[in-house]
């Protein structure tokens, strides 16, 4: 079975001849070669073909791109480019339209400068999109584009007049700048939104990639109560806040690039997909409780029956690859500040990083190099480190890792997916109530009277397994506030809830699915002050996450107001989304969505915040890329990264980034 984002669309297009040779209304095919380097018109679907390829950015999903070159300084002449041998407009005009009686092209740099920002530009560049699941045509510029509304409407007349969608051609502004001066446009140049474009949208795809496995319909709140194997892909009704590891997710409901189990979907390399009505769909119920392929491509996803020899034969064959922790090291003792956990002056950023990381696990190794930053750029709070030495101390003193041991090796626990969750419980809950070693606890409370008097700090889980090439371990622990002079947060409790999280059943199946041994798993706590004043939080991936090529960078941000979750959200609960083009001149900010819980046409940060975020951003991106970079077609690199808006109890709204970690990239 395969599917499209919009089948009904794409059977009325063929019935009536849009996407052969045949024509409507005098159009009929005018490309003649099988690989052009552009056309003057686009008289058919094959036509459009011959030329398109995946739009630079897709943020939303099915779309394919034609890029236009309108030469003013020729009389208006239309290129329509071949946008996979000339991915940039740049590449098509330097090499066609460039000396022989034209003005000669400029270098990039300048080309750029011009071609975007300058009323005198020579030539007008768009680009045509055609949205599958919309079944829309539509014409675009680049959101940074200072195009006039007069540019805009004379390139879309010429595309209209040149192309046989002509007709059925809208406008789509692609950034708040553009919709602004879109606002000028006559009524002649229709314009879609972003927000009409997803209503007709039926698939989203998320995380590429091919997966066997038995397909299992679940209602995500009853994946409290059910299971998932390793072998389950898995159809749910609405997007869960998370889900242990599965082979493969459909959901109902979209997803943001950034919630929590599209993070997970990528560190797995599991393929995730959304389908609206998948829950309910007549075809994919006749294969519930089958073995199945799933394939989840950009435009297009299938699902097919396959026999559970073939799915044996697969999963054999594409176990994931088993991931080295580094061992822990007991040695480190001390209560250390953030600023010496790193020795950039002996060790390369890599290596100080693979030198802390056994004894202070990755998210405190990761803030560690803040220090080493611009603190008016990237602001952080103060912090320090408690090593994993305390952690194993603690286990060892209470007998709790003789009783890890008895488990592991219980065949009930092993082969009882409610068996293993509830013994998991009941060590947590058995930790949290187990005493701490005097001199540590007598230790941690001086530390924090003499550094942070009368301050709530804020205890965050920091593992030696997380962090690292291949696995993120995001979102498997836990953080929780202690206050030495307020009895309702007890300093030693949030301790032991952090290291009891080590043994979430989400976190053991996680490392279970890596082959990762658990008993080599040590947690370290990032102590720092917390924020009980947010203004509101968000997390930002130091990459244009819908450029797979690099070619127009940008930063993708989600936030939210307050301290409400963006990663896990309440259903129904949307977030502002938004890719930051900060090295591009006039920096526009590109909505993709907005929060629901700010009055509508604001946003949760003010312009002038989301620069502040881009330069902070900037920074980090540009500090940690020389040891997990650079970004290439070849190359996913980027940083994820965690920050809040403050009061700073009363006074002003301010940045702070909580976490920078490398950022897992694209599955499939």
């Amino acid at each position: 079975m395969i599917r499209v984002q919009n089948p009904a669309a794409l059977l009325a297009a063929v019935a009536i001849g849009l996407l052969g040779c045949g024509g409507q209304e005098g159009w009929s095919c005018v490309i003649d070669e099988e690989d052009p380097d552009y056309s003057p018109q686009i008289g058919c679907r094959d036509d459009y073909d011959k030329l398109a390829s995946d739009p630079v950015s897709a943020s939303i999903s099915g779309a394919r791109s034609v890029k236009v070159v309108i030469d003013r300084a020729d009389g208006d002449s239309v290129y329509f480019q071949n946008s996979v041998k000339y991915p940039i407009h740049y590449d098509f005009a330097s090499t066609h339209l460039s000396g022989d009686g034209l003005p000669v092209v400029p270098l990039l740099s300048d080309f750029n400068v011009t071609e975007y920002y300058s009323p005198d530009r020579r030539f007008l560049l768009g680009a045509v999109n055609y949205y599958e699941g919309a079944d829309v045509w539509a014409y675009e510029i680049a959101p940074y584009d200072t195009a006039t509304a007069d540019m805009i409407e004379r390139a879309y007349r010429l595309v209209r007049k040149n192309a046989y969608f002509g007709k059925g051609l809208y406008f789509h502004p692609t950034s708040d700048a553009v919709s602004a001066e879109a606002d000028k446009l006559p009524d002649s140049v229709p314009i879609i939104t972003t927000d009409e474009l997803f209503e007709g949208i039926d698939y989203q795809a998320l995380n590429l990639g091919v997966s066997k496995g038995q397909l299992r319909f679940l209602r995500a709140q009853d994946l409290e109560t059910e299971y998932l194997t390793f072998r389950d892909i898995v159809v749910l009704d609405e997007v869960p806040n998370d889900i242990s590891v599965c082979t493969g997710i459909i959901t109902q409901e979209f997803q943001t690039p950034l919630s929590h189990i599209n993070v997970l979907s990528q560190n797995r390399g599991t393929p995730n997909m959304a389908l609206r009505g998948a829950f309910d769909d007549s075809e994919l119920r006749a294969l519930e409780g089958a073995w199945v392929e799933l394939e989840v491509g950009a435009f297009e996803f299938s699902v097919e029956e396959i026999t559970k020899t073939e799915a044996d034969e697969w999963w054999e064959s594409n176990k994931p690859a088993d991931v080295g922790v580094p061992d822990m090291d007991l040695s480190v003792t001390d209560l250390r500040d953030y600023d010496r956990i790193l020795d950039l002056n002996r060790f390369s950023l890599g290596r100080a990083l693979d030198v802390a990381i056994p004894a202070f696990g990755g998210k405190a190794s990761h803030y560690g190099a803040f220090a080493w930053m611009d603190p008016e750029v990237v602001p952080h709070p103060k912090a320090f480190a408690i090593p994993v030495f305390y952690y194993a101390q603690f286990m060892e003193q209470n007998g709790f890792d003789e009783r890890v041991d008895q488990l592991l090796e219980d065949s009930q626990f092993c082969d009882d997916p409610a068996f293993r969750e509830a013994s998991l419980d009941e060590l947590r809950q058995d930790m949290k109530a187990a005493p701490v070693d005097p001199g540590f606890e007598e230790m941690l409370l001086s530390k924090l009277e003499a550094d942070y008097p009368g301050i709530r700090m804020r205890f965050r889980s920091s593992t030696n397994a997380e962090d690292l090439d291949g696995f993120t371990g995001a979102g498997l622990y836990t953080s929780k506030s202690g206050d030495p002079g307020d009895p309702a947060y007890p300093v030693m409790d949030a301790v032991r809830t952090v290291w009891s999280s080590i043994w979430f059943f989400r976190a053991f199946e996680e490392r279970e699915y890596r082959s990762i041994d658990h008993r080599s798993v040590g947690m370290a706590i990032l102590v720092h002050h917390s924020f009980p004043y947010e203004e509101s939080n968000g997390v930002a991936v130091t990459a244009n996450i819908f450029d797979s090529q690099g070619l127009e960078p940008g930063y993708y941000v989600n936030v939210q107001l307050g301290d409400y979750s963006v990663v896990l959200p309440d259903p129904g609960v949307t977030s502002d989304q938004f890719i930051i083009h900060y090295e591009m001149p006039g920096q526009p900010v590109v909505y993709i969505d907005h929060s629901n819980l700010v009055p509508a046409g604001e946003s949760v940060l003010t312009r002038a915040e989301a620069l502040e975020l881009g330069a902070a951003l900037w920074e980090i991106n540009d500090f940690f890329k020389g040891t997990y970079g650079p970004f290439t077609p070849d190359h996913f690199y980027a940083m994820d990264v965690e920050f809040k808006f403050d009061d700073d109890w009363g006074g002003g709204s301010d940045l702070w980034i909580k976490q920078a970690r490398p950022y897992p990239g694209w599955g499939g």
